[in-house]
């Protein structure tokens, strides 16, 4: 990863510890590891004051945050209608090939993550695929692969 470490003290530190600061812990926590770590959620949940189950809840409530390691690339290709009808699913399936993995998987280097998502909101774009929150449209599996070759050669 190339962003600067700090610690998980470090993080916590800078909240006062009272419970309506949870989700803001956790969105610092998942910027800065890229998920959530069991011991980073403990530790919050003993600085905010408030019990790991309730934790665990906003933590797997919102997608945003993940309690597992995701890659350094993050890759969400559309399955809705829209991008569906126009060949998501051989871009998601060449995706798999590409780098060894199912969607809902991370790469075992920690490089890529593929998921699907129900809706990106751009239908009129079909189909459509989000690399590190970078939208491309009218992706091709041709474009997707381009796009995988380069940033697996950084």
């Amino acid at each position: 990863m190339n962003k600067e470490q700090i610690s998980i003290d470090d993080i916590i530190e800078r909240y006062p510890g009272k419970p309506e600061y949870l989700i803001f812990l956790l969105q610092d926590l998942q910027h800065a590891y890229n998920y959530i770590s069991p011991v980073a959620l403990a530790l919050v949940c003993d600085h905010v004051g408030i019990p790991l189950s309730q934790a665990y809840a906003v933590a797997t409530f919102y997608q945003s945050f993940s309690l597992e390691p995701k890659g350094e690339h993050e890759v969400r290709v559309c399955q809705g209608t829209a991008c569906h009808l126009k060949g998501a699913p051989r871009v998601v399936e060449e995706a798999e090939r590409k780098l060894g993995i199912k969607a809902g998987q991370t790469t075992k280097d920690l490089k890529f993550t593929l998921e699907t998502v129900n809706c990106l909101g751009a239908c009129a774009l079909a189909p459509v695929a989000v690399i590190d929150e970078e939208y491309h449209p009218n992706i091709t599996t041709r474009q997707l692969l381009k796009n995988l070759d380069k940033l697996a050669a950084e």
